[in-house]
């Protein structure tokens, strides 16, 4: 791990020459996420994540803040065919149509199981009894297998088990800061 121009180490996977990945690495992965609308935002962008890199999908992230309404599940939910057909066509998202309609499916699926639990919130982090675990160096582990698992049972699509992972380092449940990163010995607080 090298040290960067700041003196601070940071994970490999940090890009040193792009500033929002910078941010995202140094003030928001890893640290517990509770409120619902910041869950459903992570998990939407995960899912566009499949197949391509974090890197683009946060370089993307303010063009899908606007065109999926500031991630509102209960707006997504609502979409029409006119709508899907206007996301397939803005350069400001990807352009994947099988995702765009899974954020649809995906929402309505999150709004059922925050009816169920309350909040999605208490759903996800139900998993692991409201703890943070520190695990490095994995793709996918038992407990995202389990969660992939129900959300698909749930009827969410895009929701396999590395997506699960990553969205489940993302929001803090798993705490996966290598060792030597500044943020390594923070362990999830």
């Amino acid at each position: 791990m090298t040290q960067w121009a700041d003196g601070k180490q940071r994970c490999f996977w940090a890009n040193p020459g792009n500033p929002r990945y910078i941010r995202y690495h140094d003030e928001e992965w890893g640290r517990p996420v509770h409120e619902d609308r910041k869950l459903f935002e992570m998990l939407l962008l995960e899912t566009f994540q499949a197949g391509l890199s974090w890197e683009c999908v946060l370089n993307k992230r303010e063009g899908f803040r606007r065109a999926f309404d500031g991630f509102d599940p209960e707006i997504i939910a609502g979409y029409t065919e006119e709508k899907l057909e206007a996301l397939g066509q803005d350069p400001a998202i990807i352009r994947n149509r099988l995702k765009i309609r899974a954020a649809v499916t995906n929402a309505r699926v999150f709004l059922a199981i925050r009816r169920e639990w309350s909040t999605f919130d208490r759903y996800l982090w139900h998993w692991t009894e409201g703890k943070t675990l520190r695990e490095t160096d994995l793709t996918h582990s038992p407990l995202s297998d389990a969660i992939s698992k129900d959300l698909k049972k749930w009827g969410m699509k895009f929701v396999g088990t590395i997506v699960i992972y990553s969205l489940l380092q993302a929001v803090g449940i798993i705490w996966s800061h290598e060792k030597g990163c500044f943020l390594e010995r923070e362990k999830g607080k």
